[in-house]
């Protein structure tokens, strides 16, 4: 079985509007009120896939009851331990005018160790025969070294481990040999020290780093640059489509979400990368996460191929 873990879930509000002035009141033209948080998007696309899975999670209030009860209708089974406030509102809007899309993230609530400890006792009964995948930031009340405290269970208990988090501490995980690691190229930058722009060489490069620390397998998101996978047999890069973005949220789940699903069912992983860019790309063009019926027209335009070194 697969779990996603999301330990910050969130409501995202969607706005799409033809201005954004300030001191006046702007009318939209849309909106649309999102269930999310990264491993609640990846938890979907799995579904969407055709891969059962499970959704853990912590958070509070109305917010975080309308998270699960959105899971649960669409047919994700879903445990999130409950405390105290509220499950955070975010707002993206998109701005068509002037093609500028804003993003306001807010703190998740205050999570107490009791409630953490409820969360663990959860995760303590994933053996050998599951897949962990840890996605996005922690709420408040959670420090970044939960990480290492999940990479040595699933030493310990024979699981999976799937990173998607932008904290330092991944590094120090990487001694856990989780399966998979997916940083984009400027947290895999900033995990070595590195500024500047990259390029691909660089990515590479690094990604060396990252399979060289312990993990089996490195998904990097480039972002208009499309994506490179890479472990100790094989680099493969693939560049994204050409799209008109309408909101950037959600995409990198999209890619995760496909290609560990290509990964569980055991596709050939080239075609797992072409159809996880595809999938990216798609929520990006979109208002929320793909539904995976506009794939024909993407794929066409991704080429997948080997780098050497």
């Amino acid at each position: 079985m697969i779990y996603t873990l999301t330990l910050n879930p969130a409501i995202d509000l969607f706005i799409k509007t033809q201005q954004m002035e300030p001191n006046t009141v702007n009318r939209t033209d849309s909106y649309d009120v999102q269930a999310n948080g990264k491993g609640v998007n990846v938890s979907c696309i799995l579904k969407r896939c055709g891969v059962d899975n499970t959704a853990l999670g912590v958070g509070a209030g109305f917010t975080l009851e309308y998270i699960a009860d959105f899971l649960t209708q669409e047919g994700i089974v879903n445990h999130f331990y409950k405390d105290t406030g509220f499950t955070r509102i975010n707002v993206f809007t998109r701005v068509t005018s002037t093609n500028e899309e804003y993003k306001l993230v807010n703190p998740g609530p205050e999570i107490s160790k009791d409630t953490l400890k409820q969360l663990y006792q959860q995760l303590i009964t994933l053996d050998e025969n599951d897949w962990l995948c840890v996605s996005g930031s922690f709420a408040r009340g959670i420090d970044p070294s939960f990480l290492l405290e999940i990479g040595k269970l699933g030493k310990k208990n024979g699981f999976e481990l799937i990173i998607d988090t932008a904290y330092p501490e991944v590094v120090e995980t990487l001694k856990y040999h989780p399966l998979l690691v997916k940083p984009n190229d400027a947290e895999l930058m900033s995990w070595f020290y590195q500024t500047g722009q990259s390029d691909l060489e660089m990515i590479v490069t690094l990604g060396h780093q990252v399979l060289e620390a312990g993990a089996q397998n490195v998904l990097v998101s480039l972002g208009e640059g499309g994506a490179l996978f890479m472990n100790q047999e094989i680099t493969l890069v693939g560049n994204a489509p050409k799209i008109s973005v309408l909101n950037t949220a959600g995409a990198g789940d999209s890619m995760l979400g496909t290609f560990l699903a290509g990964m569980y069912q055991r596709h050939d992983l080239a075609e797992t990368l072409k159809l996880a860019i595809a999938a990216g790309s798609d929520t990006a063009q979109q208002a929320w996460i793909t539904d995976f019926s506009n794939m024909d027209e993407l794929l066409n335009q991704i080429e997948i191929r080997k780098v050497e070194g």
